[in-house]
């Protein structure tokens, strides 16, 4: 049998370069090599695209750029031709590939641009297209979407570069402290402060500025963070709902990659009938914002078991201890056989 020819794309032009570097390694590892054969393109943080056959130890080390097995690289966008195009030493190479899998995070990665190169190109697409991606990576217009279809969301106030001080300052007045202000469009917590006064809001505006140009400031929701892992395009199948706890503050990203002070719980620490609740609502939010493939969906629970939507990682965490695989390792399905269903649903579809 003819092994399937995937690009692996790692790295990009994101504050989450180092993450995905981690994630890609741990596809790389663990893509079943009888069935599929991984061509991994690294993304430097300025942009530069190279086909990368060297040790794959060295993706995680951060040290891949200095490898003399990298070559120049770009994809064809002609339709039909599915091809990565590798530039060696100024002559023109081709490699035929069947599908793309993105395995980066946040901006120029998570946010469809990549996806719409690979759509273009007409290269099957593992994950979310170009639409769900964008969406997700939105939080201000996710939302919105989410509560026109009667799923409930924190109340917030969006704006750009350009704003009116007073209505922030009128928005955060009548929601009450804390308040939670985030870049609009990034990940892994990146720019997002917990403000507990108004003394302390500008600085973290400005914060967030340095991260996307339009900022949003949400009200603080009591209880605790929950998350789904979801699969598939019409038939979903959902992991086991985990559970944030919190010795204090918020789940940032220190938090997030060390668990320091914070631990998560598989399965969260909810009675049944709050957990089919929950998947149900993380499913119905997966078809909202048009997602396909593999998310991770976000929501909080309030003390009054009220569920409120957080937001879509459509390219979550992907190590073998990331959230996404821990859920779905809880419902049965081992990472290996995750990563085989979602190249799988990329050929079929």
């Amino acid at each position: 049998m003819n092994k399937r020819k995937i690009i692996i794309f790692f790295g990009g032009c994101s504050s989450e370069y180092s993450v995905s570097l981690e994630s890609a390694y741990s596809v790389i590892c663990n893509l079943n090599k009888e069935k599929y054969e991984p061509v991994p393109v690294g993304i430097t943080e300025s942009g530069k695209w190279y086909y990368y056959g060297g040790e794959t130890e060295k993706i995680k080390e951060d040290c891949w750029q200095e490898d003399p097995a990298c070559i120049p690289a770009a994809l064809s966008p002609n339709r039909g031709e599915r091809s990565l195009l590798l530039f060696p030493q100024g002559s023109m190479e081709k490699i035929t590939v069947d599908a793309a899998f993105p395995v980066m995070h946040g901006r120029n990665g998570e946010d469809g641009t990549i996806q719409g190169l690979i759509e273009l190109a007409d290269i099957p697409l593992v994950g979310c297209g170009v639409l769900a991606s964008a969406l997700c990576m939105d939080k201000d217009r996710a939302h919105k979407l989410a509560e026109f279809n009667g799923i409930r969301v924190p109340k917030a106030i969006a704006f750009g570069r350009i704003y009116d001080l007073h209505q922030v300052l009128k928005f955060a007045d009548q929601t009450g402290y804390p308040l939670f202000v985030k870049p609009v469009k990034a990940g892994s917590s990146y720019g997002i402060t917990r403000v507990q006064d108004k003394e302390n809001l500008m600085e973290a505006i400005k914060l967030a500025f340095q991260y996307d140009d339009e900022v949003i400031v949400e009200e603080g929701i009591p209880g605790f963070e929950v998350g789904c892992a979801v699969l598939g395009d019409h038939e979903l199948t959902v992991g086991e709902v985990d559970e944030i706890e919190l010795a204090g503050g918020f789940f940032d990203f220190t938090e997030k990659y060390t668990l320091k002070t914070s631990a998560i719980h598989v399965p969260a620490r909810v009675d049944e009938e709050t957990s089919g609740r929950l998947k149900e609502t993380a499913k119905k939010l997966y078809r909202i914002l048009g997602c396909t493939g593999f998310a991770r969906v976000d929501m909080f629970l309030t003390p009054e078991k009220e569920i409120v939507f957080n937001e879509i990682n459509t390219i979550p965490g992907f190590t073998e201890h990331s959230r996404y695989p821990g859920m779905m390792k809880a419902a049965g399905i081992p990472f290996s056989e995750i990563l085989d269903r979602v190249v799988e649903l990329a050929l079929e579809r």
